[in-house]
């Protein structure tokens, strides 16, 4: 294999990784303000990202998650709108009594517009089938809905600007249950700070639109296959999940 050969391979087998993103050698600050060029026209401001009230607002608007996935077609508030392919908002039945919520889209979800399509996706059904459910009987979503560069973590700004599209999809679909999987998704519904092995088989009452529901912190798909000790805890917060589910269905 000459050189460019192996360039190619590197480039290839980075692409698969998901990396899409190229980091240069030499520290340069972007945000830094450039001096202008003498008699250069202004440019002009760029429209603000909208305000917490207005984004509370725009949610309201949506009746469905089809009227809310329009919604967020034209949205452009959260920067990452920009860098990923597609909206990515949810997938399974809009009436479930079990919601599943993660962190964000991935290389294989940013290609087909569906949350948990990858490898993760792929663990999460399988875990979803030992207790009895299927992509036909929950809902599954994220806290944000367009991918992150290089499968990064999405920040609080980006989780913030999204809340109120994630909290309208749970009134719409009003679950009983909701599992929050990984940190990302169990800080952003309970304010929480603490990290996922703190948080994970414990449960909390969210507020979403004036109803309580019982929300249970789990380990990420994507954390059980680097860590696959890790999936008989992942085995436990289901079981308690479907529990919880049978109870409430008895005291309904």
């Amino acid at each position: 294999m000459n050189r460019s050969q192996a360039y190619a391979a590197l480039l290839q087998w980075q692409a698969e990784a998901g990396a899409d993103e190229a980091i240069g050698e030499v520290a340069f600050d972007r945000r830094a303000e450039m001096a202008a060029p003498k008699n250069a026209p202004s440019s002009p401001a760029l429209a603000p990202a909208a305000a917490p009230a207005d984004v509370d607002a725009i949610a309201a608007g949506a009746g469905s998650i089809e009227e809310l996935a329009a919604i967020l077609e034209t949205f452009d508030g959260c920067a990452l709108k920009k860098t990923a392919s597609r909206l990515c908002l949810g997938d399974g039945v809009t009436t479930a009594r079990l919601m599943l919520v993660g962190e964000g889209p991935g290389r294989e979800e940013d290609l087909q517009g569906k949350p948990f399509v990858g490898r993760a996706g792929q663990l999460l059904d399988r875990m979803l089938n030992a207790i009895g459910h299927d992509r036909t009987s929950v809902y599954i979503t994220n806290c944000v809905f367009w991918r992150p560069p290089g499968n990064r973590t999405p920040t609080p700004e980006e989780t913030a600007v999204c809340r109120p599209f994630l909290d309208r999809q749970i009134e719409i679909v009003a679950p009983d249950v909701i599992i929050m999987l990984g940190a990302v998704a169990a800080q952003t519904l309970t304010g929480r700070k603490e990290g996922i092995t703190k948080l994970r088989g414990r449960w909390f009452d969210i507020d979403v639109g004036g109803r309580q529901i019982p929300a249970l912190a789990a380990l990420h798909p994507a954390y059980l296959l680097r860590q696959p000790g890790q999936k008989k805890f992942a085995w436990r917060d289901m079981l308690a999940a479907q529990r919880k589910l049978e109870e409430k269905a008895g005291s309904a």
